[in-house]
């Protein structure tokens, strides 16, 4: 039964990880080279992610670099960039893209922190569907005779506690972001 709990735990830090891939590529007004990975380019007659066609790097706190590796790709590494809901607006330099971050206004911000708790809403209800899986494996394991009603009703205190830890874990994420957005 451990194997489950286990189990639990680790798609619950699933959910968690993702959740703070998602924070990460929220812009809070310094470069990281994480704002531009969920971009994806048009290449090679696929859809790839901008990293597997550039070298993304900050070689300034305001600033991301890109170098692009095939010279034909830089118009469609830029389109990307320009139509990714950031708000970038690069400068082309021969197979070099730099982008400036300008500084976020009030509405920007605010913007942010409502994208950010509808991140940490989708965190939670992938906690929650992990919780209610472990739960029905309990009970399924007592209406069977495996485990007494006793040993239903530990374990299922178990799982609750696991989930408020991992809600606490997101709630606590989430006011850490919404703190160094709202940073002017």
């Amino acid at each position: 039964m451990s194997g489950e709990y286990d189990d639990l735990k680790r798609r619950m830090d699933g959910a968690i990880a993702a959740f703070k891939h998602d924070l990460a590529s929220l812009r809070t007004g310094r470069a990281s080279s994480n704002l531009l990975d969920a971009i994806q380019v048009q290449a090679y007659g696929t859809t790839m992610p901008i990293n597997q066609v550039a070298n993304v790097s900050v070689p300034e706190p305001r600033m991301i670099s890109v170098s692009v590796w095939d010279k034909s790709m830089v118009g469609a590494v830029d389109r990307a960039i320009r139509e990714s809901n950031l708000g970038f607006n690069p400068i082309v330099d021969g197979t070099n893209l730099r982008i400036p971050l300008p500084e976020l206004n009030e509405q920007r911000r605010k913007e942010l922190v409502k994208i950010s708790h509808g991140y940490a809403e989708n965190a939670r209800i992938a906690v929650r569907h992990v919780r209610r899986d472990g739960m029905e494996f309990l009970k399924k394991a007592e209406k069977d005779g495996d485990i007494s009603e006793d040993d239903q009703r530990k374990r299922s205190d178990q799982v609750q506690k696991l989930t408020d830890e991992m809600i606490g874990t997101i709630d606590h994420l989430l006011s850490d972001k919404e703190a160094e957005i709202m940073q002017v």
